[in-house]
């Protein structure tokens, strides 16, 4: 099957500055696939650059087999939906989707009928008359998807579009993208800088640091399996122990990933970590302890329920060898 995007060996200079430094991705036709980073890690010019808005100062870039180095944005068959979503105040709801059919002098009609079905896909059928500015946030966001559904794009790039919106709403349309882009079954390349996000909807996620592309994989091998320090530091705060740690517990000189939840307390006696509890942090369901193991710490996820040490108080920990990955010294 032919890739829906792919980017080989693509860099974008500013200046001494490499924001896309050497990058080269796959993304598969009909993927939900997340691009995730901090703030300056590269991610949202690669986005621009296979919009076309920016192009590569050296790579190649593909969209469906076919070269789309240097070609502008208005002749590839991808859209873009951003984060403010870029509205016009002065349009109605309806006429802001069929914007871009107007600008291809389709017949009203037919363009008004082609936004109708785009809105009632992002479900705000009805809404065709009201203007931006008697919506919420959330309805705003379904019109700026709705406006790039509208021509049918190949592939849906979207740019951190629910950084706007409140944890709830936000939570629920993750829910709704998701089911969205199934039942289109149209690529969608989603950049975040949020991990919950990425877990949660992604197919595949794709870490980004210093312009590079760190690892690519499944959001179970994302979390579970990360290939360096960075990822399992970034991707939900892992524990990071260092090789001499890992040594005295494996007797392999590596660097090792302990999710918090994989951690348990035990009797300080006969435990290969023990420590000195520093810190307690009630999160609802579970709390978070940060054991000092002398001089670095460990973060144990726990149930809320269960009687747990004060701060100050010694404890063992205890985990399944299994929970412990082990990663290159290198990274």
């Amino acid at each position: 099957m032919t890739a829906a995007v792919c980017l080989r060996n693509v860099s974008r200079h500013f200046g001494v500055i490499k924001a896309m430094d050497e990058v080269n991705l796959t993304i598969a036709s009909g993927e939900f696939f997340a691009m995730l980073g901090p703030s300056g890690s590269g991610k949202t010019t690669c986005l621009r650059v296979i919009a076309g808005f920016e192009q590569p100062t050296h790579g190649h870039i593909e969209i469906f087999g076919e070269d789309a180095t240097g070609v502008p944005p208005y002749r590839r068959n991808v859209n873009t939906v951003f984060q403010d979503y870029a509205l016009f105040p002065h349009l109605n709801v309806l006429d802001n989707v069929a914007y871009s059919l107007m600008l291809k002098k389709a017949p009203r009609a037919e363009r008004h009928k082609a936004a109708e079905a785009a809105l009632d896909m992002v479900k705000l059928a009805g809404y065709g008359t009201r203007r931006p500015s008697e919506l919420s946030g959330g309805q705003r966001q379904r019109v700026a998807l709705a406006r790039a559904l509208v021509n049918r794009p190949k592939v849906l790039l979207l740019d951190e579009p629910l950084g706007a919106l409140d944890l709830k709403l936000r939570e629920s349309m993750q829910e709704e993208l998701k089911s969205l882009q199934k039942a289109l079954g149209i690529t969608f390349i989603f950049v975040t800088h949020d991990q919950g996000e990425a877990l949660s909807m992604a197919d595949r996620v794709a870490v980004f640091s210093g312009g590079r592309v760190i690892q690519v994989g499944t959001p179970e091998e994302i979390y579970a399996r990360p290939n360096s320090r960075f990822v399992a530091d970034f991707v939900g705060s892992s524990n990071v122990l260092n090789p001499d740690q890992v040594s005295a517990l494996t007797g392999e000189r590596r660097w090792g990933s302990l999710r918090s939840e994989s951690v348990r307390l035990a009797p300080e006696a006969g435990s290969a970590l023990a420590g000195t509890v520093t810190t307690k942090n009630y999160l609802g369901a579970t709390t978070r302890l940060g054991i000092d193991i002398g001089g670095s710490s460990i973060h144990a996820l726990l149930p809320s329920g269960q009687e747990l040490p004060d701060i100050g108080a010694r404890t063992g920990l205890a985990f399944e060898r299994g929970a412990l990955h082990l990663m290159e010294a290198e990274q």
